[in-house]
């Protein structure tokens, strides 16, 4: 097995926690169960944040599978169809951004 496909499934796992931690936080605060784990849930998604800012709003496993590719697809460091790898972060951060304004909103009532 190459170093970018380890690197490339690596991706894929991490990308799918996040997934789950997101939908998680989504389904939670849509029912008004904001726990501990939406607390943590807002954590990691922080320095998920921070993590990225500090390598040019790049995942660092897609800054180190570049070093064995030289493809250019949205798509060459993880098992995403390519249009979601392109449009990961915007999707992401507008749940995101729902979960805030339901959190606020269930907080708040």
């Amino acid at each position: 097995m190459s170093k970018l496909t380890l690197i490339k499934i690596l991706h894929t796992i991490v990308w799918l926690l996040f997934n789950v931690i997101i939908f998680y936080m989504l389904y939670a605060v849509i029912v008004n169960k904001i726990d501990i784990l939406v607390w943590i849930g807002f954590g990691i998604i922080i320095i998920e944040g921070i993590v990225l800012k500090i390598f040019n709003n790049k995942c660092p496993l897609t800054n180190i599978a570049g070093k064995y590719t030289d493809s250019t697809k949205e798509n060459f460091d993880i098992y995403l169809p390519n249009w979601l790898a392109k449009y990961n972060k915007q999707i992401y951060s507008s749940i995101m951004v729902i979960i805030l304004i339901i959190t606020v909103f269930q907080l708040l009532k």
